[in-house]
């Protein structure tokens, strides 16, 4: 019974926290002035199976919609995002033309929000038009494809992507791929193929930002060997803050700064947290046992997870404790080399307390102001810094104009 009542205590507690508190005058002002850019965010995805693929579900604040959205026009504005890497991803488990077909799709889908809704967002592809958009008042929309089974092993595909605007492709979602290991997944490439490397060389003279977020660290230190350019990680943490795989030990966070990289820092509490992760997976053992879906966190859960919740806490996680995971990035990898990559619409509606909405982020920014972070490294932190990556790789694309587009092999068929 006290077991019960405490944990009722503490979600009430939890739910009265839930909402950002206003920011300190210097960082609202701060962020007016240079606007957050973040890695990856899941919308379009979430547009797809929640709302038909219509655009028009973003226009009013959708928090208390009867499927809520992390994201929407009024908390973008709320939150001061000036620029947004829309992710079209699909799952792993599709595969081969069909793949390419859905990635279509979502781009679509993405293209389609930004002209329908012209007054709040414009498409960007260069960080010269993210930074129009931006002086604009307009969220530059950029989009990036979130695993490399998007491209069913073709390079001719991956150069239509990049014509029709993809900004940046994760090499591997959550399976490994014939040609690039998953942090997730079985060993199958011993980190890039032959093939692999053709397709980060490929993205380099594209113009196409590498990413390196769920990737197996055998391919991320491979890929950074390869990549004549700076690499992304879109939406990832420290591994020393949160021991999983999808997190970036510190070798390789120092060899992502030392070549001028960005770590776009992630919001998900299995990510964020150890303490979150092990409720998290205590409670999905739990579904499991008694055959309900676990990948909803709020009311909408079923209700015998419902139930066992009134008696197992979730563990709460804070502003603070993504705080320590971009403080961790910025020791060891330096703060030219630190952003944000939140994950919003990809983290299953939850999110850490403050910051289950994109109209959370000036909460952290008031973190590191208060841990002394100065307002030049906030502004490297909001945008700078991957602003920086962006023009590096458009600047070494055009040093390679030269090189021909690869056509053996094309394909690993």
């Amino acid at each position: 019974m006290i077991r019960a009542m405490l944990a009722l205590l503490l979600a009430a507690a939890q739910a009265a926290a839930s909402a950002p508190a206003p920011a300190p005058p210097r960082i609202e002002r701060l962020l007016e002035r240079t606007p957050i850019i973040d890695g990856h965010n899941d919308l379009a995805w979430e547009l797809r199976e929640r709302y038909g693929s219509l655009t028009d579900a973003v226009a009013g604040d959708t928090s208390k919609a009867a499927w809520p959205l992390q994201t929407d026009l009024a908390r973008l504005k709320r939150g001061h995002v000036g620029g947004q890497f829309w992710s079209v991803w699909i799952p792993a488990t599709a595969q081969g033309p069909r793949a390419v077909e859905m990635t279509v799709e979502q781009i679509d889908l993405v293209r389609r929000m930004a002209a329908a809704h012209p007054a709040a967002l414009r498409l960007a592809t260069t960080a010269a038009e993210v930074r129009a958009a931006m002086k604009a008042g307009r969220v530059a929309s950029l989009i990036g494809v979130e695993g490399g089974h998007q491209i069913d092993a073709n390079l001719a595909v991956l150069r239509q992507f990049k014509a029709l605007g993809v900004a940046y492709m994760t090499l591997t979602h959550s399976q490994s791929l014939e040609w690039a290991d998953s942090s997730t997944g079985t060993v199958r490439a011993g980190g890039l193929s032959p093939f692999g490397r053709q397709v980060v060389a490929e993205m380099n003279r594209l113009g196409m930002i590498v990413d390196v977020s769920h990737v197996a660290d055998t391919t991320m230190a491979q890929a950074l060997d390869v990549s004549k350019a700076p690499v992304m990680a879109s939406h990832s943490g420290a591994r020393a803050v949160s021991d999983v795989p999808r997190n970036i030990p510190d070798d390789l966070l120092r060899r992502i700064g030392a070549g001028g990289g960005v770590v776009m820092v992630n919001f998900y509490p299995a990510f964020v947290s150890p303490r979150w992760r092990a409720w998290d997976r205590e409670r999905s053992a739990y579904a499991r046992s008694v055959g309900v879906p676990d990948d909803v966190y709020d009311d909408r859960a079923p209700a015998k997870l419902l139930e066992w919740q009134r008696t197992h806490a979730e563990p709460a996680v804070t502003v603070s404790d993504v705080a320590d995971h971009v403080d961790h990035v910025a020791q060891v990898a330096g703060k030219a080399a630190v952003g944000l990559g939140g994950d919003f619409d990809g983290i299953s509606g939850t999110g850490p307390i403050g910051l289950k909405g994109v109209e959370g982020y000036p909460a952290l920014f008031a973190e590191l102001a208060r841990r002394g972070w100065s307002d030049a490294d906030l502004v490297a932190l909001a945008q700078g810094n991957v602003l920086r990556v962006m023009e590096r790789v458009e600047a070494v694309a055009r040093e390679m104009a030269a090189v021909p587009p690869a056509v053996v092999p094309t394909t690993l068929r």
